[in-house]
């Protein structure tokens, strides 16, 4: 899914970023003059005197461009290039030189620098370059960071943050959904584990064939195992005919085991043997069946705490654990809270047939209040629980713009909004911003309460906000109105 870049306003849009540059040179007459030329120019300007000073600088530093002289009395611009290069293959390099020889411009160009330029030279042209390979390589960076951006909006539609971790996390199954190998998906109850085997399976050749989901804790082994391999007729009681299982139902495709760490140990060993041979035989039967399943296995336990406790086979933890990808809980990356919500707010408006444009866009979004909440928020429950969050607030809000009381009272409580009381001392030095807006909201409250003999109705007029929402707000800021009402 798509989501519109975040824009900031335009008394917050700051002035651009200087470029830097770094000139290694050992003559000081050449290092004055591109430094007075590159300022006049708006440039950030390091200067170096020796092929060391700039190696450290290089190293020290984050740089748009560097300018390198061919000859230095300590080391030659090559090596220096060649250094540079080893550690840095992008940072365009210019090289200077007193001696104009095309095949000296040739060695560097094959080296590793991006242009050449000889002493004298022309200040007009040698801007113009400057300006060229930095612009190029800002756009580069950009064109990178876009191609980032649509593979994890369109490439996953179903899973959505913008998070550096989430961004890793998506690059991770870009790479690994083309193989044939094991995957061991781990993180929290409600971090989307099922998501992302789906996502591999999408982006797997597997795609065309079966995703078989199987929630290995809510089945006892005997009827899990006849459930994974089959039976035949016979087999026990009950097995009126054959029945086909679900490795046999998933052959060329993927079977994905959620919460594999409440396997038992009969299907333990039968499920490692799958693994290590790609057959099983049904119940019953004296006959092995040979499959092609790619398993992928979720856990929300630490598998290698259940090995060392004698509950999962460590062979078995091993063949799973091929490659691990772990899933960061929602607070860990609050950042992609708004997405989310913008996200269930369209799915379950389309859902309820309400608060929708004319192009069938979400109208809802939360007031400034209720959103803070959200981001205040520690998510136990994880994407989860935010999903059922936004379902209720679009099933109970009457405006578009969704107030804080239709947030759950238990999310209000466990928010923990910390105020100083009456009597008490002041909000420390690391109380939170909601925290002092809280605070700052709460004395604003109690101090209307007290000026019309603590009137809940005449308060809410003065402070200019309907009486519901006052109330609410005394209750979650833990006012006592009937207590101070009879002082």
């Amino acid at each position: 899914m798509a989501f519109p870049n975040q824009v900031l306003p335009a008394d917050r849009v700051g002035p651009p970023e200087r470029r830097r540059i770094l000139v290694i040179d050992d003559e000081a007459d050449i290092r004055e003059s591109l430094e007075l030329l590159l300022t006049s120019e708006n440039y950030a300007v390091d200067l170096a005197e020796n092929a060391a000073t700039g190696l450290r600088k290089f190293e020290s530093g984050t740089h748009d461009l560097i300018l390198l002289d061919l000859m230095m009395p300590d080391r030659s611009g090559m090596e220096v290039l060649a250094e540079i290069r080893q550690r840095d293959p992008e940072t365009p390099i210019f090289m200077l030189t007193a001696y104009g020889s095309e095949e000296v411009a040739v060695r560097a160009l094959k080296s590793g620098a991006n242009d050449y330029f000889a002493k004298p030279w022309d200040n007009d042209k040698l801007l113009i370059e400057i300006d060229r390979m930095i612009s190029k390589g800002r756009l580069e960076r950009e064109n990178t960071q876009l191609k980032r951006a649509l593979k994890q909006r369109y490439a996953f539609p179903n899973i959505v943050g913008k998070s550096e971790r989430m961004l890793r996390l998506l690059d991770q199954v870009a790479q690994v959904a083309p193989s044939r190998a094991t995957i061991l998906i781990t993180g929290e109850t409600g971090t989307g584990k099922e998501l992302i085997a789906k996502a591999i399976h999408a982006h797997s050749a597997r795609a065309d064939h079966m995703f078989v989901p199987v929630n290995s804790g809510s089945l006892p082994s005997e009827l899990l195992e006849s459930i994974l391999f089959g039976h035949v007729k016979g087999s026990f009681t009950g097995a009126i005919a054959n029945r086909k299982g679900l490795f046999e139902t998933a052959n060329r495709g993927t079977i994905f085991f959620d919460e594999v760490g409440t396997i038992g140990p009969e299907i333990q060993v039968k499920l490692l043997r799958v693994l290590q041979d790609r057959e099983f035989m049904p119940l019953g039967s004296n006959e092995n069946i040979r499959v092609d399943v790619r398993i992928i296995a979720a856990t929300n336990a630490d598998l290698k705490k259940l090995v060392d406790e004698g509950k999962f086979r460590e062979d078995l933890y091993y063949r799973l654990n091929v490659i691990n990808l772990s899933l960061p809980p929602l607070r860990d990356r609050k950042e992609d809270i708004p997405y989310l919500v913008e996200y269930f707010f369209l799915r379950y408006c389309q859902d309820n047939e309400k608060f929708l444009n004319s192009e069938g866009r979400s109208l809802l979004s939360f007031e400034p209040e209720a959103m803070q909440m959200l981001m205040e928020h520690s998510w136990p429950g994880n994407v989860r629980e935010l999903e059922n969050v936004v379902e209720r607030a679009v099933v109970l809000t009457t405006t578009p713009s969704v107030p804080a009381h239709v947030l759950p009272d238990s999310l209000q409580q466990a928010v923990g909004v910390r105020t100083a009381r009456d009597g008490d001392a002041a909000l420390g030095a690391d109380a939170s911003l909601f925290e002092m807006v809280a605070d700052f909201e709460r004395r604003t409250i109690i101090d209307a309460l007290e000026q019309v003999s603590y009137s809940q109705t005449e308060a809410a007029e003065a402070l200019k906000i309907p009486l519901s929402t006052l109330n609410q707000k005394i209750k979650r800021l833990a006012i006592e109105v009937k207590r101070r009402a009879s002082q």
